[in-house]
């Protein structure tokens, strides 16, 4: 027999229960991690030849071996700077800190004279995080070098909670967020790039504030982008038509030297933070930016597709398949569209794992349900024949141990009352349901047992019952059954039942089949006097 779906109104509640389930786990990104690595495996192949106007002038272990141990004189960086302004290079991000005065009389002011003669160089501003002492501040390089430069740069890199670098903040800075990023400084910073707006209205004093979120897309693992060494600049074994035009990131590699960052790209080789700001520039010179969906949106379509899922679960067959097989994949398959069609992060996790949780509780509650039903009667309610002759042998031996009387009471519908047993008629029909609902609220005490027998045949079992207590039982169905708003095709009344009563104590010569074949002979008795009323049989 086919499953029948739940009410509507019923579906609904559900469905929107399990939305706001959704909707609090997107929020607070109770799945993070999965989404996480669901966007790593998303993206960590999607990669893209880097943006051919880019360079990386390395500061590997070649060029310490023959340059020397760092840090190097400044005066150092000011040749190199030299070298790329004479080979027409285009702008130059210088990726190391120069927040405090060099060693080296003098070597401050030949650096600050080589930027000046450049003058497309950008440098980095460092984030100082806050402390429970002190407030968060902004390291800029020394005035005299900060003054020759052609633009300043944030040089944060956003890390998540495993340490991977997805994402970065387009501006920050202290008070507001007014610094752009090394690589948007690099590509253009007067370009319109649109992030997921993050900055506070109002942010405290001395707060580092961050704004217009993007997620990071690789132009591939560490090495994707062109290097040359910083010695082979320096002593012009690198051909100035090879630096002319580039967009140059000075910074360094070597292990030791360079903090290892993790990407989606390749776990096990890490990437410097040079390369990262040069795979940041390619990106946005390229247009790649993967924008993160509006928390909002991204709450009301896990919620939507959430609440289609449980109403499919909750709905027949064919909905219940349809949101298994292509509701519980939907989320991720979502996702990727809309990652690889509009470069649009949409974190399908907090649905995905809402939805399986409710399957999962669908699931459980069909096989408890399923398991229940092989003692129900699916149309009425009632309990089917096993399940009562169940309960007529074990009430039969509870009543022979403590010699109590047991009674158990046939019903039948008449015939000519609404709802004859012949071919045709319905056994789901208004009439017999009404008269099911009623033998229920009959047998009422937790131990009465009431079930359905046959087409328009009932029972009940009533233990511990009396021949006087089983007559009123009796009696008050009847009346009860008369007054069922039911009336014929000629427009007659004619609710009628008949009604056989066995009452007996239970012993060696009154088995559990004597009952019901003593209820079932009474029945026959009551409707030999023509129906509408019981035969009572006791002993």
């Amino acid at each position: 027999m086919m499953r029948r779906p739940l009410p509507w109104r019923y579906r609904l509640l559900l469905a929107v229960l399990a939305g706001l389930v959704a909707a609090a786990a997107s929020h607070g990104r109770w799945p993070g991690p999965l989404d996480d690595a669901v966007f790593d495996r998303y993206t960590s192949r999607w990669t893209y030849p880097p943006d051919p106007s880019l360079l990386i002038i390395a500061i590997d272990e070649a060029s310490l071996r023959q340059i020397g141990p760092w840090p190097w004189p400044r005066s150092v960086h000011a040749r190199l700077l030299d070298r790329l302004t004479d080979a027409g290079s285009g702008r130059v991000l210088l990726d190391l800190p120069f927040s405090g005065q060099d060693r080296h009389p003098g070597a401050d002011a030949q650096l600050a004279a080589a930027i000046a003669r450049n003058g497309q160089v950008v440098l980095p501003v460092l984030a100082v995080p806050a402390r429970a002492d002190r407030l968060a501040e902004e390291r800029l390089p020394i005035a005299r070098v900060t003054a020759s430069a052609a633009a300043l740069g944030h040089a944060e890199i956003q890390l998540d909670a495993d340490g991977v670098a997805r994402g970065m903040f387009l501006h920050a800075g202290t008070g507001s967020a007014h610094w752009p990023a090394l690589g948007l400084a690099l590509a253009d910073p007067s370009a319109r790039v649109q992030g997921l707006p993050t900055a506070e209205d109002h942010p405290a004093p001395g707060q580092w504030v961050r704004d217009g979120y993007l997620r990071l897309r690789y132009a591939g693992p560490p090495g994707s982008v062109p290097q040359v060494a910083y010695v082979d600049v320096l002593e012009g074994r690198v051909a100035p038509a090879r630096l002319h035009g580039q967009r140059v990131v000075v910074g360094p590699t070597a292990p030791g030297l360079a903090p290892p960052l993790l990407t989606p790209t390749r776990r096990d080789a890490p990437m410097s933070s040079t390369e990262y700001h040069a795979n940041v520039a390619s990106m946005l010179l390229q247009s790649r930016t993967l924008r993160v969906m509006a928390p909002i949106a991204q709450h009301a379509l896990g919620v939507l597709l959430v609440m289609l899922c449980v109403s499919g679960l909750c709905g027949g067959r064919a909905a219940t398949m349809l949101a298994i097989g292509v509701g519980l994949p939907l989320p991720l398959l979502l996702s990727w569209s809309l990652l690889r069609g509009a470069n649009l992060w949409w974190a399908p996790c907090a649905t995905l794992v809402t939805a399986l949780i409710a399957t999962a509780l669908w699931a459980v509650w069909r096989i408890a349900s399923g398991r229940r039903g092989a003692d129900v009667d699916t149309v009425t309610g009632l309990a089917n024949r096993p399940r009562f002759e169940l309960a007529l042998q074990q009430e039969t031996c509870v009543a022979d141990r403590d010699c109590r009387p047991l009674s158990l009471v046939r019903v039948e519908l008449d015939h000519g009352s609404g709802h004859e047993d012949r071919p045709g008629s319905q056994p789901g029909a208004p009439l017999p349901m009404a008269v099911a609902r009623l033998i229920a609220a009959h047998a009422r005490r937790p131990r009465d047992t009431a079930a359905r027998l046959g087409h328009v045949g009932f029972a009940m079992l009533l233990p511990d019952t009396p021949p006087g207590g089983a007559r009123q039982v009796v009696e008050d169905l009847i009346a009860d059954v008369r007054r069922l708003p039911w009336v014929d095709a000629a427009g007659t009344a004619r609710t009628t039942v008949s009604i056989g009563v066995y009452c007996r104590v239970p012993g060696p010569k009154v088995p559990a089949d004597a009952f019901l074949s003593g209820a079932e002979a009474a029945l026959r008795q009551a409707k030999a006097n023509g129906g509408d009323g019981y035969v009572l049989e006791a002993g």
